[in-house]
């Protein structure tokens, strides 16, 4: 090789070299992740709720399926709008905290695998993390959200699209 090429493609080889690999989580992965946070996150925060408001306000009320098809349990026991606005407000503080601080919620530390800024591969921003939380929502109640990373090569959900997050093996 001359030294012209060595030096021309020097400064732009050496640079492709200093990214590392990055490899992008899986759908199993990540609802593996998932599947934990439920149990760590979401189950403590259900039963501080239900202290606070009492079983019968929070297990016993009617939920939004009674309410859209105006079942008589959404007449009977109507649904106590600020335990479940408040049960949202807790779980976005909680998990955006976790992944601002650290990338993982427990679930996503026990699959090795971290949300991350799509194209920095660093830490997402706090407004990145919100958004990514309410797409999160969006994705939980069409299902199909989750199911978009099958589809593509970066396998990057609804949320991750939205936020432009990643969610990357460590």
């Amino acid at each position: 090789m001359r030294w012209r090429e060595i030096k021309k493609g020097g400064a732009a080889a050496q640079k492709s070299e200093e990214q590392p690999k990055v490899y992008y989580a899986g759908f199993w992965s990540r609802f593996l992740g998932f599947i934990t946070d439920v149990f760590m996150i979401g189950m403590p925060i259900s039963l501080l709720l239900m202290m606070v408001f009492g079983y019968d306000n929070t297990m016993k009320s009617a939920d939004g399926l009674d309410v859209l098809m105006q079942n008589e349990a959404a007449l009977t026991n109507a649904p106590d709008p600020t335990s479940s606005i408040l049960q949202i407000v807790l779980s976005m503080t909680v998990y955006v905290i976790f992944w601002k601080t650290s990338g993982q919620t427990p679930g996503k530390k026990i699959a090795r695998i971290k949300v991350v800024d799509a194209k920095t591969f660093e830490r997402a921003s706090w407004l990145q993390l919100i958004i990514r939380f309410i797409g999160y929502l969006f994705s939980a109640i069409t299902l199909i959200g989750f199911f978009i990373g099958l589809f593509r090569k970066d396998k990057r959900t609804l949320h991750d699209l939205i936020s432009n997050t990643a969610v990357i093996y460590e």
